[in-house]
């Protein structure tokens, strides 16, 4: 199962849980499993069936320009960031 590093800001819907282990082999399976363990994440991630623009997801140390569509492996660590912009 893939490990997944719950944000500080979402930790309140894991009941404190910093890291939690998510079958899926794609971030929408990993995202819809996490979803039922713990409800309320798919709202926060998702909209419209894509991850929400504020948000960017790393597998493996590695910022996904897939989004949903990217593959999970069962040793993959997943994390859910607040997408960063800048500069001019």
């Amino acid at each position: 199962m893939a490990l997944v590093f719950i944000p500080s800001l979402m930790q309140k819907l894991s009941n404190g849980e910093q890291r939690v282990s998510v079958e899926g082999n794609n971030v929408r399976q990993v995202i819809d499993n996490l979803d039922e363990i713990f409800p309320g994440f798919k709202e926060r991630l998702v909209e419209d069936g894509r991850v929400k623009p504020n948000i960017a997801v790393a597998i493996d140390g590695e910022i996904t320009p897939l989004g949903m569509i990217e593959k999970v492996s069962t040793d993959s660590e997943v994390h859910f960031l607040p997408a960063i912009s800048g500069g001019v």
